[in-house]
């Protein structure tokens, strides 16, 4: 075996192929390791235990399924952005099958909070771009929002509503889309 240190990067594609191939199983040191071509050392200069890989395999799915800096500046309202997270929701379950409901049960009681954080850190990522989009929508009605209902309220309510489609494998936004065309325009 090859005992050359690979990339942090390098290690995290090797554990998206697996995760897209064989399912988190196959996410285990001596696995993505062997994946990688290096040592089992190799893996744990970069990673300090199993949970290390498994949380920071689970960030980069969610920045590979959202990474919003292809697609910056790109939505043509808020509207758009919400029909891009969707699509972007059907083709990562095609590219990571069971990511979105399975992913929050592989991790061991005390891997969780390391793994929620990293999760909830792209679940912030996605609130802010969509947060941006609607600022940046010039069809907005000026009253749609106030002090009891703000832009940030609104934004919650939405991304729970992803949520929910993510966890159902549901990716239909129509009836997303018709609420929030009757609440903001």
């Amino acid at each position: 075996m090859n005992t050359v240190i690979t990339s942090k990067e390098s290690i995290l594609k090797v554990s998206r192929e697996l995760i897209a191939n064989q399912g988190w199983a196959a996410i285990n040191i001596r696995t993505v390791a062997a994946a990688n071509g290096v040592s089992v050392g190799s893996i744990y200069n970069y990673f300090a235990s199993k949970s290390d890989l498994v949380s920071a395999t689970v960030e980069s799915v969610w920045h590979d399924i959202f990474h919003f800096s292809q697609n910056e500046g790109a939505y043509n309202g808020f509207i758009s952005c919400v029909e891009w997270v969707f699509g972007r929701m059907e083709q990562g379950n095609k590219k990571y099958p069971g990511f979105f409901t399975l992913h929050s049960i592989s991790f061991l009681e005390e891997e969780k909070p390391n793994g929620k954080q990293r999760m909830e850190q792209s679940w912030r990522h996605i609130k802010q771009e969509l947060h941006a989009a609607l600022m940046d929508d010039k069809n907005v009605r000026p009253q749609a929002f106030d002090k009891d209902f703000t832009p940030e309220k609104f934004i919650d309510i939405i991304f729970s509503l992803i949520i929910s489609a993510l966890v159902q494998q549901s990716y239909d936004c129509s009836g997303i889309l018709e609420m929030a065309r009757r609440i903001i325009y």
